[in-house]
């Protein structure tokens, strides 16, 4: 179990300005941008978790589909900012500039985006109001979860040497892109070692 105290929050911090490497604003330039948000909170219990999202079952996109706060940039605005405006629209959650801890590596999707995720530290989430047009279900997912296999499970796609990353979440089970950008989060966030998923693949259903 991990503990939600400053001294988590630093270690984070910490880790990813060590580990991620600045932005290259050229990479990726002919995806259209989009910000992910991995929320670092404190659930019921008291136990460091993050939040997590199921979609709307009637959307057109990622239809019913567990993911992280977020969704596209806007003309003229920050990556950053979009992550923290997506949140608030989503979830109902307003995250002020300085909960901000870091970012980790941008993802290239199959569906035509360079996602940048953004870290974030909220003390209070108990005030949650997930929007009824976008999110089904907002939940907490201990840190500890992201620990129930040592490695990600791993499947053969369709391109040669990308393949199709599954993350355990306790009981069930996530797939890339938020499975990257969380089995990412694990490695450097929590245990300081850098490690790459920008050549892990999405499964099908994931990619529309």
């Amino acid at each position: 179990m991990f503990t939600f105290d400053r001294a988590l929050r630093e270690r984070i911090a910490e880790n990813l300005a060590r580990l991620i490497a600045p932005a290259d604003e050229g990479a990726h330039a002919d995806l259209r941008a989009a910000s992910v948000a991995v929320i670092v909170a404190a659930n019921d219990k008291g136990e460091a978790s993050f939040l997590i999202t199921r979609r709307m079952p009637r959307m057109g996109a990622h239809a019913g589909q567990q993911a992280l706060p977020g969704g596209k940039v806007d003309a003229g605005e920050a990556a950053e900012a979009a992550a923290r405006r997506e949140t608030a629209e989503e979830i109902g959650l307003h995250l002020d500039p300085d909960a901000l801890l870091g970012r980790l590596d941008p993802y290239p999707t199959r569906s035509g985006f360079s996602m940048l995720p953004f870290v974030y530290w909220a003390e209070n989430t108990r005030d949650l109001a997930p929007n009824p047009n976008e999110v089904k279900s907002v939940r907490h997912v201990p840190l500890a979860d992201l620990y129930v296999y040592a490695d990600p499970i791993l499947f053969p796609g369709d391109t040669p040497e990308r393949p199709i990353l599954r993350l355990a979440l306790g009981e069930r089970f996530i797939h890339a892109p938020t499975a990257a950008v969380l089995y990412q989060f694990r490695e450097v966030g929590l245990e300081g070692r850098y490690q790459s998923v920008a050549h892990f693949d999405q499964p099908d259903f994931a990619r529309r």
